[in-house]
């Protein structure tokens, strides 16, 4: 496609190759490609990547004029071409609102409750099975990603799928899948990677698949009324095999890698380890009867905990929110810049460099400070100003409007659940002192929570006295 900056458009930026443009760069570090054109263009420009034209906002104040058009805007093709390439799904009868108004039925409300208190006490004994294997008061050591990873995808796993028997081998195929998701969304998977991608993916739809599925408590499983919802919108065995493939991949692939972390960034800020460990004494401390953890977080707030936790998503959450330009369009910025966007080229909005990264809203951004989202009082801070104007959004992790992740609330929750559990019921350390956290993997920018190159090694017993922290 012939394309020529032409009278307010943002500025294009097309790369030396051919065709290609910035694509490998994109694909490399999508972060730091783009915050260097964000240095030489500002905060909206065109940008050619593998034979299409990506115009790039990162005006927080301007993403609603992006997320709530749905005239102009269009992206079910740009999913539905992703499902096809990673997932090897087709669902052309589904309407997306339609799915999306079953998942928050089944994410809201008391099936929230319901998923949420399952997910606490699979948490629960998996945690302490996998400790009672082994001589309660011995020091064991393990990557803390592969530990968060394991523990939070098996229970998530159990609570969703509920079968009992191959939790650990869905886990280890998933790993493998993921590793390879980036690559496989951006089809430049090497030929031997493009094989085992393959056995992975139909490994994965073996093991999900319904005759092997239909343990557990009857009809009542989230992934048996996911099926019914399916099999009435008219969609084949086939593609609804494929499609729990996809849920489980949606539903599971994010608390993991943020509970790592959230410990991580703790662990290596040992006065943010204390603020948390105290905050959860005090509510224990006025709770002798100890309940559960599930109870003890629904009853009562956990301001420093939950400020933790936004700054570690600010830190490592990378969503990129896509549409493509189905009409010509205006787009009118917050600051009252239009431009004008041609049909056939995409916007992508790209929350991570601004506001996440920005240090106009968030002085030292790249800094770990756990209690940014605290105001003096410990209550929540929610405002945030950039040029002297308050933001709608100061961070981004779950998306926004139309597009938010509807499971948002089950998996901080989760998260929570699991942080909580692990600094109650062990003693958690690093294995040397003076560890750092392992950067992140620059190729995930773009597929929600980044993910650590490398591990934190740590060390970890049983409490002798449960509870003393």
């Amino acid at each position: 496609m012939h394309h020529i900056e032409q009278n307010n458009e943002p500025p294009l930026d097309k790369g030396v190759l051919p065709w290609l443009g910035h694509a490998l760069e994109f694909s490399k570090d999508a972060a730091k490609f783009l915050g260097r054109m964000k240095d030489r263009h500002g905060d909206i420009f065109t940008v050619r990547v593998a034979g299409i034209y990506l115009t790039v906002l990162l005006d927080p104040n301007s993403f609603d004029a992006v997320m709530n058009d749905t005239v102009f805007l269009d992206f079910t093709r740009i999913r539905n071409k992703l499902l096809q390439r990673v997932f090897g799904l087709q669902l052309p009868c589904i309407k997306p609102q339609a799915e999306r108004k079953w998942m928050e039925q089944h994410f809201q409300g008391v099936s929230l409750s319901k998923l949420s208190s399952s997910m606490s006490a699979h948490l629960h004994s998996l945690l302490l099975r996998n400790q009672k294997e082994f001589n309660p008061s011995e020091w064991r050591q393990d990557g803390l990603f592969s530990l968060c990873y394991s523990l939070l995808f098996r229970a998530g796993y159990l609570t969703m799928f509920e079968r009992r028997d191959d939790a650990s081998a869905v886990y280890e195929e998933f790993r493998k899948f993921d590793d390879l998701l980036a690559k496989l969304a951006r089809g430049s998977l090497k030929r031997g990677e493009s094989k085992t991608a393959d056995s992975c993916r139909g490994r994965l739809w073996e093991l999900l698949s319904p005759k092997r599925l239909s343990g557990g408590s009857g009809s009542n499983s989230w992934q048996q009324s996911y099926r019914g919802f399916l099999q009435d919108e008219g969609v084949d065995g086939e593609m609804q095999k494929r499609a729990l493939l996809l849920q489980l991949w949606t539903t599971q692939c994010n608390a993991g890698p943020a509970a790592f972390w959230l410990l991580g960034f703790l662990l290596t800020h040992p006065e943010a380890m204390e603020a948390v460990k105290s905050e959860i004494r005090g509510l224990r401390d006025t709770n002798q009867q100890h309940p559960a953890a599930i109870t003890l977080l629904e009853a009562h707030s956990t301001p420093v905990l939950d400020s933790a936790l936004s700054e570690t998503l600010r830190l490592t959450a990378a969503v990129m929110i896509n549409r493509e330009v189905v009409q010509d369009k205006t787009l009118l910025m917050a600051g009252g810049r239009r431009y004008h966007l041609r049909k056939g080229d995409r916007v992508c909005l790209f929350p991570f460099l601004s506001p996440q990264m920005d240090p106009q809203i968030h002085q030292e951004p790249q800094i770990f400070k756990y209690d940014r989202f605290l105001n003096p009082d410990s209550t929540v801070k929610d405002e945030f100003y950039k040029d002297g104007k308050k933001l709608k959004y100061s961070t981004m992790p779950w998306g926004a409007g139309s597009s938010i992740c509807v499971g948002k609330q089950f998996a901080v929750t989760a998260i929570k659940q699991f942080v909580f559990l692990l600094l109650t019921n062990l003693d958690l350390e690093m294995c040397d002192p003076e560890a750092k956290l392992p950067p992140v993997n620059p190729s995930r920018y773009g597929f929600g929570m980044l993910q650590p190159d490398g591990d934190l090694q740590v060390s970890f017993r049983l409490k002798r006295t449960p509870r003393a922290m």
